[in-house]
């Protein structure tokens, strides 16, 4: 297998992890207006939803979206390539499958984080999938499952998995505790193993490694691609989403895009009246995942607030970003009256 060039593993520098009930449609628009270049993972859709529940309220994106990813939850191969083409012919640029989640529900599933103990199943999954679609296909798992913590366990794993010709993981350096362990617990009390990552990198050089977990500010970011070929944030960049506006310049060397919050947030009224218009959904759904937009500004909680207040519901969403905007506008001013008041005393 030949090794990817530097354009291949480029495509795979940064993105935006799979999560439940946050990464759908609008919170990827939204991303995208803060970076252009950064990779964005749907929410996980199991096969089960895609044979037997609406296809088109789970598969429908935005066009502004891309590069844009379909995460599946799935373990029959024969499942697996039937979701992997419906997502192929509804646009996405790559299928990604889920052996990474914890969670009891998808334990029942047969799929997720369990799955790294059947390699065989998994590699079999991947290469019907392939043989289904042209776009990459690609593994998201974990280092381990329970107390299994040698590195030849996930090295047995990627090199069964790459022989099904997967050419691109994403390490999320913990192990999965399947039993004692909810969730949220699982992204924080296993112990973040990032050399497992590196390792990989250094045994699999015809590979694309991306190490996940743990990464929660960009200046953490620069040591890790010094050893992998990417990295994957999941809530950080969620709950403080301004820190994307740069990283099209910082990583990818693009020109330095001139962004400022009140720009985004303005993008956002727009989209939520052309979603209304288009489909009926509510501003509240949208507005949701932009909360973060102004972390760390002064006012930055009463913005909040208004965004999320649900007796505005009624309201359409320009008059309540007018209220927002009102608030923000107001605490900008004091801030310059401080401003102005220590340089005054700077210089008396």
């Amino acid at each position: 297998m030949s090794e990817p060039t530097n354009q291949d593993r480029s495509h795979w520098r940064l993105s935006v992890a799979p999560m439940m009930d946050w990464t759908d449609r609008h919170c990827r628009f939204f991303h995208r207006l803060l970076t252009r270049r950064t990779l964005l993972y749907t929410e996980m859709v199991t096969t089960g939803a895609l044979m037997h529940g609406d296809v088109q309220r789970h598969l429908r994106f935005n066009p502004e979206e891309h590069p844009v990813a379909l995460q599946l939850g799935g373990s029959e191969p024969a499942d697996l390539a039937h979701a992997a083409r419906l997502g192929e012919q509804w646009g996405y640029d790559e299928i990604n499958l889920n052996c990474g989640c914890p969670s009891e529900r998808v334990q029942r599933g047969a799929f997720g984080a369990c799955l790294m103990a059947e390699p065989a199943l998994v590699a079999d999954g991947v290469k019907a999938m392939r043989d289904a679609v042209s776009v990459p296909v690609t593994v998201k798992h974990r280092i381990g499952i329970d107390r299994e913590e040698s590195y030849g366990f996930v090295r047995d794993f990627v090199g069964q998995v790459s022989e099904a010709g997967c050419r691109v993981f994403i390490v999320h350096a913990r192990n999965a505790w399947l039993q004692g362990l909810s969730p949220k617990e699982n992204r924080e009390i296993p112990p973040l193993r990032y050399e497992m990552a590196y390792r990989l990198r250094q045994d699999f050089p015809h590979l694309i490694i991306v190490v996940n977990g743990g990464i929660t500010e960009t200046e953490q970011m620069a040591p890790h691609l010094a050893q992998v070929d990417g990295v994957m944030l999941g809530r950080a960049a969620y709950h403080h989403p301004w820190m994307m506006s740069d990283w099209d310049h910082r990583f990818f060397g693009d020109a330095k895009a001139s962004l400022d919050r009140d720009t985004v947030e303005l993008a956002m009224v727009d989209y939520m009246e052309r979603a209304f218009e288009e489909d009926g959904c509510p501003w509240y759904a949208i507005a949701r995942h932009m909360l973060g937009l102004r972390h760390g500004l002064r006012g930055a909680r009463r913005w909040r607030q208004v965004w999320s207040d649900h007796r505005l519901k009624p309201l359409p969403p320009r008059e309540v970003w007018a209220m927002a905007r009102q608030h923000a506008q107001h605490e900008e001013h004091l801030l310059a009256v401080d401003r102005a008041g220590l340089e005054q005393g700077a210089q008396a």
